[in-house]
């Protein structure tokens, strides 16, 4: 069973992903954006990701540094949405396995 902090946690983060993507061009709708902010625009996302996941870097827990592996392979082929699916899930798996 999931824990509820854990839950509430994964909602945040969907969230907050969610929000400085669209937020983002709500803000910005009557601007002309040149290819550059387009650009920063498109990573934000990923860096809200990243900064989650981060603090895993420096962990010793076998299922986390795995998961963290899988992510960043998928970060990699994939775009934000099923990159964080496959994220989840393998850091589900592997720590219901591993733990």
């Amino acid at each position: 069973m999931i824990n509820s902090a854990t839950l509430i946690t994964i909602a945040f983060i969907a969230l907050t992903t969610y929000l400085t993507r669209v937020l983002g061009y709500i803000l910005l709708k009557n601007r002309t954006l040149t290819n550059k902010q387009r650009q920063i625009m498109e990573v934000i996302p990923g860096c809200v990701l990243i900064s989650v996941i981060a603090p895993y870097f420096v962990k010793d827990n076998p299922a986390d540094m795995i998961a963290m592996m899988i992510t960043l392979f998928a970060a990699s082929k994939f775009s934000l949405l099923p990159t964080v699916v496959i994220s989840m899930l393998s850091a589900a798996v592997l720590r219901l396995v591993l733990v």
